[in-house]
């Protein structure tokens, strides 16, 4: 049981900020209603005890799969092989990823259905499977990740000149969003066991990473182009923000529970499957290994309905409480600084950050510190929340006004940061938008966009992931920067 209560004190580490700061603020300017406090903790324990055994099972289940099955495609040596794998993988992985049904979820709700939660499921999972097909190859051909990037971000901005504001902001969640606590250590493992295997060895430090961020951005593409065949704009849109709950505590949890496992296990199945085909076809484990990775993927499943019950029956809830009383008091400063405070702290609170920056230090054999790229991360996403919400309080302050310049500079720093550290920026900025920026600060700053008059909560609600999403590349690449220059100074 070690493992297991090493990830328990690692995900109550993560979690605490967030309960804390909730109970000060229920003691302080933001009282609570009895019933919202209760099942905020509730949610907040099955957080903590789901997510523990969710990343035990990806430690012991998703990450070997990925490992596995990225050193099987390498082997093939067929071109086709890796497409069809990638395409594969690629969907069903995005697919049962958690915070994606989290954002589906939040959009269907906030748009009244007409956005269904199941067509950003299905066309978020068909961008990240090309675009992760197309990381593959890059890494099997060779092909540098900044030229690519800057082709991708061009694209990207074309499609943006014929998307409405409002999926503007959604497409650039969705990235975001999909690159969470089950994506992350999958992608991470798959292009390690890839570029591990390549026939000449050459780079492969620089490519065990970077198909994060390549995977991500065909999430924006797929919205993007969603909405340009649907032709679906000025979506209109509230976020119910319910003060005073009625029912017993209990209640909302069980209500969502058997929706919740259901969705999971249809999602996991394929993975499964896929997996199962493999090692009767060419892996053929022996049965110790096996039973260890199936076993994981019970605690994967177990842990993902576990937390989403505990993110949609109590914790989201308060976040919208909270971001809604907060936007409407006199003094704008207590929600700036909240803001402010709850980026920096989350960011210490995602799971997927860990598995990052353990592999960064462990790649660069202690030369980057995890400290230092972690300071570098909460920076850039306390910057980044606290900004979300400038845009809704400031009337005309559109997402393009951030996400433009931000992308400019995020491009032109790869031409003169070590290529290392583009990789390694670009995947912490899908990684910094994890399990509880897609939970309690989405429905802080969505809270804020329905409280805060004039504001609208589609087109200023969403957009938040996107700027943690962002922020993240550009400082990590100033701290490469700082990096290089500290280099040049030794070598002098």
């Amino acid at each position: 049981m070690n493992p297991l209560t090493d990830k328990l004190k690692e995900v109550l580490v993560s979690v605490m900020p967030i309960v804390a700061m909730v109970l000060l603020l229920n003691f302080t300017i933001v009282p609570l209603e009895g019933t919202i406090l209760m099942r905020f903790l509730l949610g907040a324990g099955l957080i903590v005890l789901g997510l523990a055994i969710f990343l035990l099972g990806t430690d012991i289940g998703i990450t070997p799969i990925g490992n596995y099955l990225g050193k099987g495609v390498t082997r093939s040596n067929k071109v086709w092989v890796v497409i069809v794998a990638g395409l594969f993988l690629g969907f069903f992985i995005s697919i049962a990823e958690p915070d994606l049904h989290i954002l589906a979820n939040q959009i269907n709700t906030v748009t009244g259905g007409v956005v269904p939660s199941s067509t950003i499921l299905v066309s978020v999972s068909i961008g990240i499977a090309v675009m992760m097909t197309i990381g593959i190859l890059r890494i099997v051909y060779n092909v540098p990740l900044f030229k690519l990037l800057t082709g991708v971000y061009l694209f990207i901005f074309v499609l943006s000149l014929f998307t409405s504001s409002e999926f503007l902001a959604i497409s650039f969640d969705a990235s975001g969003a999909t690159t969470g606590a089950l994506t992350v250590p999958f992608m991470l493992s798959l292009s390690s066991g890839i570029s591990s295997l390549k026939k000449n060895g050459k780079a492969s430090e620089k490519d065990s990473f970077g198909l994060v961020a390549i995977s991500s951005s065909g999430a924006i593409i797929a919205v993007m182009f969603l909405n340009i065949i649907t032709g679906q704009n000025e979506l209109t849109g509230e976020l119910p923000v319910d003060l005073n709950p009625s029912g017993t505590i209990l209640e909302p949890f069980i209500h969502e529970l058997p929706t919740i496992s259901q969705e999971i296990f249809i999602a996991l199945l394929p993975i499964v499957l896929v997996f199962l085909v493999y090692n009767f076809f060419s892996l053929r484990l022996n049965k110790r290994p096996l039973r260890r990775v199936l076993k994981g993927i019970v605690y994967v499943f177990v842990g993902l309905v576990i937390f989403l019950v505990g993110v949609n029956a109590g914790f989201m809830n308060v976040g919208s409480v909270v971001g809604y009383r907060l936007a409407g008091m006199e003094m704008s400063i207590y929600l700036l600084v909240i803001a402010f405070v709850l980026g920096l702290v989350t960011i210490l609170a995602e799971p997927a950050v860990y598995v990052l920056t353990h592999q960064i230090e462990q790649v660069t054999n202690g030369y980057v510190k995890r400290k230092a790229v972690l300071g570098a991360l909460s920076l850039g996403v306390g910057l980044a929340v606290l900004l979300s919400v400038i845009r809704i309080m400031v009337p005309g302050l559109e997402l393009w006004h951030y996400l433009l310049p931000g992308y400019i500079i995020a491009v032109g720093l790869m031409y003169i940061v070590p290529k290392m550290f583009i990789g390694m920026a670009f995947d912490a900025g899908g990684v910094a938008s994890g399990p509880m920026t897609a939970t309690f600060i989405l429905a802080f700053v969505q809270g804020a966009a329905q409280s805060i008059e004039g504001a609208d909560v589609i087109r200023d609600g969403f957009g938040m992931i996107a700027m943690v999403a962002m922020m993240p590349i550009i400082t990590l690449q100033l701290l490469g920067l700082i990096f290089k220059l500290k280099s040049k100074r030794e070598d002098r």
